[in-house]
């Protein structure tokens, strides 16, 4: 059984608040996937399992894939060069090396266990993930391959990102045009994971144009609140899709455009980015059963997801790295406030003290809904990166 570790700072102070996230992610959630993820048979890794690590389905998706060789390579570059992270990162990128993409470069959204393609690549987050991984992976390994596979397919999402579905797109053309939000949002980390292959020039000249997408077209002024959908000019779109609220994607973007301004040393946008952090939160935490609604309505309309009462880890986790940032960059006494609000919650639903690593879905009233721990959308990638985010941002405090 894990030991109990939902500390507050108020309690242990800032650095003992740190050690607690790097001792998670160290002594807990790495060993849980590098334990029961790898397929040493055909490759790759299993996402699909039970509370116990068990494998319950073998099919293989392509966005974990990249998400968990980018996390493996990423720890051994920042935490530590142990050999079977390297070894792990290797393990799955020689398996998407071979079998994820189509003729024409683009990335697959899922395979069989033996790497042959199941569902068509429609989905650009797989090419995305792909690109942080064999760019992560040239970081620790630099490699002409590694670096080819990472430019090549970023070149293709840019190709692809005004109408990224194409051919797979179910809606039809010129009705109501809609651009979404996910991608614009991921585009502003990801520009920062190749800074060493793109060279900080091209980064440079890349980040107002993100910046302005996420900041100008997709934050809606009048509502105080990020769009999921808008109109193709950017104003708003009344409808289902044009009033959907999604508070994790929201937040998890502040911190990435915290990233961005600090790098610039943009000390406004940082403060209107923290700013966006808190007014998200205080719309969408549960007022009555406490924690991060999935899905809202911008005008208090019933939404069309069925689960947007649900609780889910990705949503806490990014938010708790976000304000950890915003609390590092501005010293706002609400973001730790908040921190300490959403970290006792996480840490006292999400994690699983008896079998290791966390719960992904919660209902409403915080019960565990799903007792898995990886499946189609959760691998290895939101909780360890937002205990690694959160550790080292404290650890700089302290």
């Amino acid at each position: 059984m894990l030991a109990k570790s939902a500390i507050s700072p108020t309690q242990s102070g800032i650095g003992a608040y740190a050690a607690i996230y790097r001792n998670e992610l160290i002594e807990n959630v790495l060993p849980f996937w590098a334990t029961h993820s790898p397929d040493r048979l055909h490759g790759g890794f299993f996402t699909c399992l039970d509370r116990f690590g068990q494998v319950y389905d073998t099919d293989k998706f392509m966005w974990l894939q990249g998400r968990q060789v980018w996390c493996f390579s990423h720890m051994y570059r920042m935490v530590d060069q142990r050999q079977e992270w390297l070894d792990l990162a290797l393990h799955g990128a020689k398996f998407m090396q071979q079998h994820g993409r189509d003729k024409d470069g683009n990335w697959y959204f899922s395979l069989n266990r033996e790497g042959q393609p199941l569902i068509q690549p429609y989905n650009i987050f797989s090419d995305c993930f792909a690109t942080m991984a064999f760019a992560a992976l040239d970081h620790i390994q630099p490699d002409e391959q590694w670096r080819s596979i990472a430019v090549q397919t970023f070149e293709n999402i840019i190709r692809r990102k005004d109408n990224w579905k194409g051919k797979y797109n179910k809606a039809y053309p010129g009705t109501r045009p809609l651009r979404n939000f996910s991608l614009p949002m991921i585009l502003c980390n990801l520009a920062l994971e190749l800074e060493h292959i793109l060279g900080s020039d091209t980064v440079d000249a890349l980040i107002p144009d993100l910046v302005k997408e996420v900041m100008g077209t997709f934050y809606n002024p009048e509502f105080g609140q990020v769009l999921e959908n808008v109109n193709p000019d950017g104003t708003f779109n009344d409808s289902f899709e044009g009033r959907l609220l999604n508070p994790g994607h929201a937040i998890e973007a502040m911190w990435f455009i915290m990233d961005l301004a600090d790098r610039v040393k943009d000390k406004e946008l940082i403060n209107k980015a923290k700013d966006i952090i808190l007014s998200t939160l205080e719309h969408a935490w549960d007022k009555e059963h406490e924690g991060i609604f999935y899905f809202l309505d911008v005008k208090g309309y019933p939404v069309q997801q069925l689960e947007w009462d649900q609780k889910l880890w990705w949503v806490h986790m990014e938010t708790l790295v976000a304000l950890a940032k915003g609390y590092a960059h501005t010293g706002d006494p609400q973001c730790m406030d908040w921190f300490q609000k959403v970290h006792t919650y996480t840490w006292q639903h999400f994690r699983d003290e008896e079998y290791g690593e966390w719960f992904g879905y919660l209902n409403r009233r915080g019960e565990v809904l799903l007792n898995l721990k990886g499946g189609k959308w959760k691998g290895c990638f939101h909780i360890p990166r937002a205990l690694f985010q959160v550790w080292k941002t404290l650890d700089g405090l302290a």
